[in-house]
């Protein structure tokens, strides 16, 4: 187990876990959502491609429609 920080609030998650297998976890997986990690904004496409580490930070923004 490592410990990221998530919107602010520490986490434990699985080791090699995948930015994508992390927000499917959440319940965010077919939400469209904008990802900051380690203040680095990412494109959808990079989700599936990122491990996750010790230590990072992330936040997730789910995008709502509305006026």
């Amino acid at each position: 187990m490592i410990t990221l920080t998530i919107n602010g609030e520490q986490q434990e998650v699985e080791k090699g876990l995948s930015l994508r297998s992390l927000l499917i976890n959440l319940g965010l997986g077919e939400k469209p959502v904008v990802v900051e990690l380690n203040r680095q904004a990412l494109s959808p496409s990079e989700f599936e491609e990122k491990t996750l580490n010790k230590g990072d930070e992330l936040e997730i923004i789910t995008i709502a429609a509305g006026g």
